[in-house]
């Protein structure tokens, strides 16, 4: 688990492919701190396991499913990367609590900056409207951002300077795909409604006491 706050960009060094599927391996310095084999870490939101480390970078693996899913099997040697190590119970919870299984993809349709802030709205496809909420939050490339503006297949973010400065938002162009993952709260008050028929009249029964 995660927070969506990025500890620093990464560099992919290398990618060896096994067919769909591939081995990554990148380079870093802040989060190879304290990074074993077996850990979990988030590569532009999508958490994968560390399976090699060295003084200068690591690696991990991206299975199929992920490669098909994500925006991974558009990086090459080179490409710059949000990089963020699993939270522990003592981390502060700065952002929102992040999985890093991404839900879909996105494309960026527009940039506006404004005086200190930038503007970026991004499409995503319409089935997954249903968890946005004004002011909620969303998970873009590992970045947890506050909701700006949304409609059924579109949604908006406001990104302030630091967080520009400190992730690949900056490198985003109209066009660039991103990593999306939703709210897991909603998802499981989804579930939770579907499995029970008498939903409503409960929840009406608890309102009224």
């Amino acid at each position: 688990m995660f927070t969506g706050l990025i500890e620093e960009i990464g560099t992919v060094k290398s990618i060896t492919n096994h067919g769909v599927a591939a081995s990554l391996t990148i380079s870093a310095t802040k989060v190879l701190s304290d990074l074993k084999i077996d850990n979990s870490i988030a590569v532009n939101g999508v958490c994968l396991t560390v399976v090699k480390v060295d003084l200068k970078s690591f690696e991990a693996e991206a299975v199929e499913e992920t490669m098909n899913k994500t925006t991974l099997r558009k990086l090459s040697v080179g490409s710059k990367v949000n990089l963020e190590r699993a939270l522990t119970l003592s981390t502060r919870l700065g952002g929102h609590l992040v999985l890093g299984h991404v839900d879909a993809t996105g494309k960026i349709k527009k940039i506006l900056k404004q005086n200190l802030g930038t503007l970026f709205t991004l499409s995503f496809p319409k089935e997954f409207s249903k968890y946005i909420v004004q002011t909620g939050s969303v998970c873009i490339d590992g970045v947890s951002l506050t909701l700006a503006g949304s409609n059924s297949d579109s949604l908006t973010v406001s990104i302030i300077p630091y967080t520009m400065e400190s992730s690949i938002i900056k490198s985003y162009n109209v066009g660039t795909e991103v990593n999306l993952e939703f709210d897991i709260i909603g998802k499981y008050v989804e579930k939770m409604v579907k499995k029970d028929n008498n939903v409503d009249d409960k929840l009406k029964e608890f309102l009224m006491s």
